[in-house]
């Protein structure tokens, strides 16, 4: 295989890869810098021993993923706040859709590492057992138990009824205009009894330190925003699917970029998320196409 060949299988195959590693990282940065080592060691891959490259690669990729992971979760466990995965907007690609939305990659974050691997290899990526067990270096049959133990854990935040896509920006749109202008009682009534708000700075910059628990507690955060909001206006960037969920993104307190994804269930927010960590917004589309 020649030097256009190792590029041109490498390309083809990136998008999958690149979707991959997000999907085990919860990290665009991260997932680009697996993929960016994964394609030295493929430059550096001995041919002969290569029968399949999207396999070889796949496994590099998820191997690579597993090791990251190790590091990562130290990482988590001295994080301030709540931690939230970088946000991803829509897809330009239609086949890189799939129904692992901002609640289920919070999910993911509950399981093992390998548990992690085999659910995404094989649910959401379509692979055979056997194919994740070369993958992760399992038995094929230690795989489909990690998938298996993977599925019960995160049963509840898959999605149920995924809300249509025009339908779930104008219900953001709706949510922005209530939230922004100060309207409480059209903000209440979009809001489920047990909403919850998770709001990631990193410490980097203001946010709850803790979950906001029930519609009391968020109703009293947005009442405290609405003074801020009236002195010092957010400006809307655009709205957009975010992870999967209708949401917006905007400027706030004029520098601070952030995004919110609603999380909706028969008409009601039952879950919002809101992303100011500027770390995880470095890939935030550029300001206009609202």
């Amino acid at each position: 295989m020649n030097e256009i060949s190792l590029t041109s299988t490498f390309t083809e195959q990136r998008p999958g890869l690149v979707r991959l590693a997000y999907r085990m990282l919860g990290s665009t940065a991260d997932a680009e810098d697996v993929v960016h080592d994964a394609w030295l060691r493929w430059l550096a891959a001995d041919r002969s021993m290569v029968e399949a490259p999207a396999a070889y690669l796949r496994t590099i990729v998820t191997r690579l993923c597993l090791n990251e992971l190790k590091s990562s979760r130290r990482l988590r466990e001295t994080y301030v706040g709540p931690w939230l995965p970088d946000p991803i907007f829509d897809p330009e690609d239609g086949e890189a859709a799939d129904d692992i939305t901002l609640p289920l990659m919070i999910a993911l974050e509950r399981l093992s590492p390998l548990e992690r691997a085999a659910f995404l290899l094989h649910d959401v990526f379509g692979l055979k057992f056997e194919a994740v067990a070369e993958a992760i270096g399992r038995e094929a049959t230690t795989c489909r138990k990690l998938a298996s133990r993977a599925r019960a854990h995160i049963h509840d935040a898959r999605p149920r009824f995924a809300v249509p896509k025009e339908e779930g920006l104008r219900f953001a749109a709706a949510f922005f205009d209530a939230s922004r202008t100060g309207d409480l009682a059209a903000l209440r009534s979009m809001l489920a009894e047990d909403v919850v708000t998770y709001a990631d700075g990193g410490g980097r910059v203001a946010a709850p330190s803790q979950p906001l628990v029930g519609i009391a507690a968020v109703m009293a955060r947005h009442a405290s925003l609405a003074r801020l909001f009236a002195l010092r206006p957010s400006r809307l960037i655009r709205y957009a699917i975010i992870d999967g969920l209708p949401g917006f993104v905007t400027l706030e307190e004029e520098t601070t970029v952030q995004t919110t994804a609603l999380n909706i269930e028969d008409g009601k927010v039952i879950a919002i998320y809101v992303t100011r960590n500027p770390d995880k917004l470095r890939n935030v589309p550029a300001i206009g196409g609202a």
